[in-house]
């Protein structure tokens, strides 16, 4: 095993768990492929960890052990790994009405790089850096052992500069529909072209919260994608529900979850981009959600993206009947919790209006934050009360 060694001081965060070594930190390195694992020691040549290299990202080692270790990561090594984040979701996840969840993630389940959702019986897997080959075949193996029969695999777009979007079926394709259920209710699954692994497994809490505000009211879902938070809106028994997205497969989507649950709430699905939609609308509604994509995806586009969350929620403010409920998201992971509430806050002091606090939303219990790696913590949102 190749070793790199740190500066002198640089090693503080490492004594901490924390999983990430960037490049600036390092005193030597050697040439590595993708995914290779490496053992991390300080100045003084202690061993500190070990982690798996990325020759493509400022973030140029991944860590997944800390201290030393004399046995193998061989393929036991792993699967206790699996294991023990299948647990802990079988401990929080009723399978009667939900059998769509995320079964690892990453730095949350102490495997930084690889992401795994479960719809039904299909597995997505989605690697966050080339190489990692061996520790899919080794997870696939262990979900053949929980009865899933299918595999699609997607390398990330942001895994470097020259990597390329690979993605495909390992093993038999699934050709049916994939139909899932998330507390109760059907969704249609698109592994294959949809957003993300194929659906936003990590607002599930959310959209059940949502419900609860939306018996007998307008309610407006802004960046739709499939319908999620829309159709919970229509299970409560909404007035009416509209879904805007840019996209009109989501639309179709969005469309057909509707017609698979037999919902009778009428719901329309508009096509249009959601900024100009809520600037140029004339009705008013009693819910609005605004769950976009990230606005910030580096440090450099914070400031940018600030703007663009207050001229959203502004927009929303101002469409707000009196009594209404704004549940506003960001999945930036650049924007934290504190900075979030500023800038809500400054949307609304400029819409004039009473704006209360009823709660905060997060990522569901599938989705958990590792304590030493706090940037894991990426999805925030507040549900207002807005007189």
């Amino acid at each position: 095993m190749q070793v790199i060694t740190l500066q002198k001081g640089k090693e503080k965060s490492i004594r901490n768990q924390h999983p990430w070594i960037f490049s600036g930190a390092l005193a030597s390195k050697g040439s590595y492929q993708n995914a290779e694992i490496v053992e991390v020691q300080s100045f003084d040549k202690q061993t500190l960890a070990y982690g798996f290299w990325d020759n493509n990202s400022q973030i140029v080692c991944k860590l997944f052990h800390f201290k030393k270790i004399d046995s193998e990561f061989d393929k036991l090594y792993w699967t206790t790994k699996f294991e023990n984040a299948w647990s802990l979701r079988m401990q929080n996840i009723d399978l009667n009405s939900t059998n769509v969840f995320r079964v690892l993630h990453a730095e949350g389940d102490f495997l930084p790089g690889i992401i795994c959702d479960l719809y039904d019986q299909t597995a997505v897997i989605q690697k966050m850096m080339e190489g990692f080959e061996f520790l899919q075949d080794f997870l696939i193996d262990f979900l053949i052992t929980k009865g899933v029969k299918y595999f699609y695999s997607k390398t990330n777009k942001i895994a470097g500069k020259n990597a390329q979007l690979v993605e495909g079926w390992v093993g038999e394709p699934n050709s049916a529909p994939i139909i899932v259920k998330e507390n109760g209710i059907l969704f249609k699954i698109d592994v294959e072209n949809g957003q993300k692994t194929g659906f936003f497994v990590d607002q599930r809490d959310n959209r059940a919260t949502l419900e609860l505000y939306s018996k007998d009211k307008k309610v407006l879902n802004t960046f739709s994608f499939s319908g999620g938070f829309s159709m919970y809106a229509c299970r409560a028994g909404a007035k009416e529900v509209t879904s805007v997205d840019i996209s009109k497969i989501a639309n179709d989507d969005c469309e057909s979850n509707h017609i698979l649950n037999n919902f009778t709430t009428p719901h329309k699905a508009i096509t249009q981009d959601c900024f100009t939609y809520l600037r140029e609308v004339q009705e008013k509604f009693d819910v609005i959600v605004l769950d976009p994509p990230a606005f910030a995806k580096s440090a450099a586009k914070v400031m940018n993206a600030a703007r663009g969350y207050k001229d959203l929620n502004l927009l929303a403010f101002r469409l707000l009947n009196k009594s209404g409920y704004l549940f506003t998201f960001s999945c930036s992971q650049h924007i934290d919790k504190v900075l979030f509430q500023k800038i809500v806050f400054g949307a609304a002091a400029d819409s004039g209006k009473q704006v209360r606090i009823i709660k905060w939303l997060s990522q569901p219990l599938d989705h958990p934050v590792n304590i030493y790696h706090p940037e894991g913590d990426y999805l925030k949102g507040l549900l207002l009360y807005v007189e």
